[in-house]
């Protein structure tokens, strides 16, 4: 199952440009509940499909010895037209969704009930990440 949203205002939207300053303003960087999490050094956009590989790796190693909070949702829809098909008559359909990332933004977090090695897991997920990120600990 793909994280999409289930309604949105707008079918479509713009896809805006990439953020390279770091604003406060938002409760994305700071761990709430978590002892380990990703913190996103650049900026860029995570596909649902990264999110869905991301939560599912983590799962499978944490089992139930902990707990895992994404702090990201893809929100934002990528259209793009059928190959071969000639310039206008529109825009084209939604292709996939992304969530935009901006530096310093914490990604996940993981609550741990016992002392599991999570920094093996997490390096597998950076792996799989198409954006450059950092371990961060309480």
């Amino acid at each position: 199952m793909l994280y999409i949203p289930a309604n949105s205002k707008h079918k479509k939207q713009q896809k805006g440009r990439s953020f390279r300053r770091i604003s406060k303003k938002i409760n994305f960087f700071r761990l709430h509940s978590g002892v380990i999490g990703l913190k996103a050094i650049s900026c860029g956009r995570i596909t649902s499909s990264e999110v869905k590989t991301l939560r599912q790796l983590i799962q499978k190693f944490l089992k139930k010895q902990g707990r895992l909070r994404i702090n990201i949702f893809p929100n934002t829809p990528i259209t793009k037209k059928p190959l071969e098909v000639r310039m206008g008559k529109g825009k084209g359909s939604i292709n996939h969704w992304v969530f935009r990332i901006r530096p310093g933004m914490i990604l996940f977090e993981i609550q741990l009930k016992s002392n599991v090695s999570v920094t093996h897991i997490i390096n597998l997920v950076r792996l799989r990440l198409s954006i450059r990120t950092k371990i961060i600990f309480i």
